[in-house]
C-alpha cells in the first residue's frame, strides 16, 4: 500500500495526529511551529490555531475544546478559544512532547529536554478532576502512548531506549514495565504509536521512513514504507476508523524531501479504536 498526501504542508515537527469523532476531523500539531492544525477529510476544511508556546500535542476535550501539552505545562482552549492553564510546571530547557487520553478520560502527557538530556523528561497523568500524578520521572524523549482494546495494557515509547514498552494497568497506575519490541540499530527510532482494534501496535520510525506493526506478543508482522524520512506518529481516523494518518517532520533535514512535514494517509489499511476525549468536569471549566 502506498501512502497518499492528506495535507501537503511544511511542518517543522508535525506530531500527534488524533481523530476527533465528534467533529469528523483530524487534529495534529507542528511542535516547533507552535500551531495546532485540523483537517476534515469529508470536506477538505482546514484550520490553524497559533499557540504562544511550542505545542507537543493537542487532544479533543469532552466539551468540544482542546487540551494542549505546551512548553510550560498543560493548558486548555475552550470551544470559544479562551485559554487557561490546567497544570503549569515550567522547567528551563524542557518542553511538552507527545500525549494521549486514556480510556478513563485522563491525559497522559510527556516532556523532554530540548537538548535530549538523558532523564530530562517525565510522564504525568492529569485526571479529569485536575489531579496530577507523576508516572515516570526518568525519561529522555517521552513519545508514543496507547492502550490495549480492553484497557488492561499501556504501551509506551521513550525514544532513546529504542524500545516499545508495555505496562499492566492497575486502576490509575501502571506497573510491571517490560519490553514489547526493540527496533534494531539502523532501522530508525520508535516515535509515536497507536493501537488498532486487533490489539496490534503501530509505531512510526523517525529516520526509518516507515511504519511498523507489532502483534500483542511483540512479533513484527508488517512494515509500511513511507515517502518521508522522519514520520513521527500515526492515528486511525475517517469513516469506520479505517484510514491511518501519519504526521512527519522536516526539521534537521538538509534538504528536506518534497513531502517532509506533510500529513499522509494510508486509506483502508486497518481498523482503529475510538479515541476518548479529555473528560474535564464541567464544574471546572
Amino acid at each position: 500500500m502506498r501512502a497518499e498526501v492528506a495535507v501537503r504542508a511544511s511542518a517543522e515537527l508535525g506530531e500527534g495526529p488524533t481523530w476527533d469523532a465528534a467533529t469528523g476531523r483530524l487534529v495534529w500539531v507542528d511542535i516547533l511551529g507552535a500551531r495546532v492544525h485540523t483537517f476534515a477529510p469529508g470536506t477538505g476544511r482546514r484550520t490553524v490555531l497559533a499557540t504562544e508556546q511550542h505545542v507537543g500535542a493537542a487532544k479533543p476535550c469532552a466539551d468540544g475544546g482542546l487540551v494542549v501539552n505546551l512548553r510550560d505545562g498543560v493548558g486548555r482552549y475552550a470551544p470559544g478559544g479562551a485559554f487557561s492553564w490546567l497544570h503549569r510546571s515550567p522547567v528551563p530547557g524542557r518542553r511538552g512532547n507527545d500525549a494521549a487520553v486514556a480510556p478513563d478520560g485522563a491525559l497522559w502527557a510527556g516532556t523532554m529536554a530540548y537538548d535530549e538530556t538523558p532523564g530530562g523528561g517525565d510522564l504525568i497523568r492529569l485526571a479529569p478532576d485536575g489531579t496530577v500524578t507523576e508516572v515516570l520521572d526518568d525519561v529522555t524523549v517521552s513519545n508514543g502512548t496507547g492502550w490495549s482494546p480492553d484497557g488492561t495494557l499501556m504501551y509506551y515509547v521513550d525514544t532513546a531506549t529504542g524500545r516499545i514498552d508495555v505496562f499492566d494497568v492497575e486502576g490509575e497506575r501502571v506497573v510491571h514495565r517490560r519490553g514489547l519490541a526493540r527496533v534494531e540499530p539502523g532501522a530508525g527510532h520508535p516515535d509515536g504509536l497507536t493501537v488498532d482494534a486487533d490489539g496490534c501496535v503501530w509505531v512510526a520510525l523517525w529516520d526509518g521512513a516507515a511504519l511498523r506493526r507489532y502483534t500483542p506478543a511483540g512479533v513484527l508482522d508488517r512494515v509500511v514504507p513511507l515517502p518521508v524520512r522522519r514520520p513521527t506518529a500515526c492515528a486511525f481516523g475517517g469513516p469506520g476508523l479505517s484510514d491511518l494518518y501519519v504526521t512527519s517532520a522536516r526539521v534537521g533535514l538538509d534538504p528536506p524531501s518534497p513531502l517532509a512535514g506533510s500529513l499522509l494517509v494510508l486509506p483502508g489499511i486497518g481498523r482503529g479504536l475510538p479515541q476518548p476525549a479529555f473528560g474535564f468536569p464541567v464544574s471546572r471549566l
